[in-house]
């Protein structure tokens, strides 16, 4: 058993790399569109590459978050994920990072279709009430996961010792 535990740390290693790869190879990407965006000169069309390029290192950061997610739950702490408080900890360490990278596509979604099509501007609407509602979600998550937690204060200790593996 400790053959494949072992296979599937070295599994969720590679997969943290990639995305850590996959960050830099779109932060190399924004960094050339804001680049390119600004050579044309300050105007609203350099505004519009901005945006895009804060789109891109949103989900550049959205990347870089999972695998350092990745690394720490699944290979430093080496958690196996059952109690209430690792599943929370686990889901809102992914949901933090998505909730936010969508909010900002949401916003740059926004600026681009109010000066592009803005016959568009309810489905971007709509998108982010969208995002919202995942936000409420998480938060009614949360809220219902705490009181699973007092059932088991053991876990909760347990899972704050898991903390000192990263310090």
């Amino acid at each position: 058993m400790k053959i494949f535990l072992r296979l599937f740390a070295s599994i969720h290693v590679l997969i943290a790399v990639l995305f850590a790869i996959a960050s830099l190879v779109i932060v190399g990407i924004a960094a050339r569109t804001g680049w390119t965006a600004l050579a044309g000169g300050l105007n609203a069309s350099a505004a519009q590459g901005i945006i895009e390029a804060i789109g891109l290192i949103a989900v550049a950061v959205v990347a870089l978050q999972i695998a350092q997610t990745i690394l720490e739950e699944e290979v430093i702490r080496e958690v196996q994920v059952s109690a209430p408080t690792r599943v929370r900890r686990y889901l809102s360490r992914f949901l933090v990072v998505i909730v936010i990278a969508l909010a900002v596509e949401g916003l740059v979604a926004s600026f681009k279709v109010i000066h592009d099509d803005p016959a568009e501007l309810a489905s971007v609407a709509a998108f982010l009430v969208a995002v919202g509602v995942l936000l409420a979600g998480w938060g009614v998550f949360i809220r219902l996961n705490t009181f699973a937690e007092h059932l088991e204060p053991e876990a909760m200790a347990e899972a704050k010792s898991e903390d000192q593996k990263l310090e």
